[in-house]
C-alpha cells in the first residue's frame, strides 16, 4: 500500500473556506448593486416630476395658475411612480409667463422629495435620501399671456 503525500492533504477543506469567505462578501456587493439600482430609478421618478411641473406651468397663462397646476402636476407624477415620499417640495419658478407676447420665455420647476432608504433600496435599511430634480421648460413664445 502507497501512501499519499503530506501536501495533498493539507488542501483539505479549502474549497469551503473559500466559498465561506466569497459567498457572504458577494450577497454584499449584490445588495449594493441592487440599492444603487433602486436609487437610481426613484431619482429618475424626481425627474419625472419636475419635468411634468415644468411643462404643466409652461402651458398655463397666469403665473398663480400655473404654479398650482405645477405643484399638482409633480404630486401626481411621484404618486403615478409608487415611490413614497415624506416630504414633497415644489418650487416653480414662473416669472416667464409674465414675459411680453412675442418674447422668448421659460418656466422651472424644482421638485425635492425625501423617502426613506427602506422604502428606495433595502428592507431593514436605516435614514432617508432627499431626491431633488430641476427641469425647464420654454414657454410659446405667440401664446396668450396672463402676467
Amino acid at each position: 500500500m502507497t501512501r499519499r503525500p503530506w501536501t495533498l492533504r493539507s488542501d483539505r477543506g479549502s474549497v469551503a473556506l473559500s466559498t465561506a469567505v466569497f459567498v457572504p462578501i458577494a450577497l454584499i456587493l449584490l445588495g449594493l448593486l441592487i440599492a444603487c439600482g433602486r436609487i437610481a430609478l426613484a431619482q429618475g421618478a424626481a425627474d419625472a416630476a419636475a419635468r411634468d411641473a415644468a411643462r404643466t406651468a409652461s402651458l398655463s397663462s397666469d403665473p398663480a395658475a400655473g404654479a398650482a397646476d405645477a405643484q399638482q402636476a409633480a404630486a401626481s407624477s411621484l404618486g403615478r411612480s409608487g415611490l413614497r415620499c415624506s416630504s414633497i417640495t415644489v418650487d416653480v419658478d414662473t416669472e416667464g409667463l409674465a414675459a411680453p407676447v412675442g418674447e422668448a420665455a421659460s418656466v422651472s420647476a424644482t421638485v425635492s422629495c425625501t423617502a426613506r432608504l427602506s422604502d428606495l433600496a433595502l428592507p431593514g435599511l436605516g435614514g432617508s435620501k432627499t431626491l431633488s430634480a430641476t427641469m425647464v421648460s420654454a414657454v410659446d413664445t405667440w401664446a396668450v399671456r396672463g402676467g
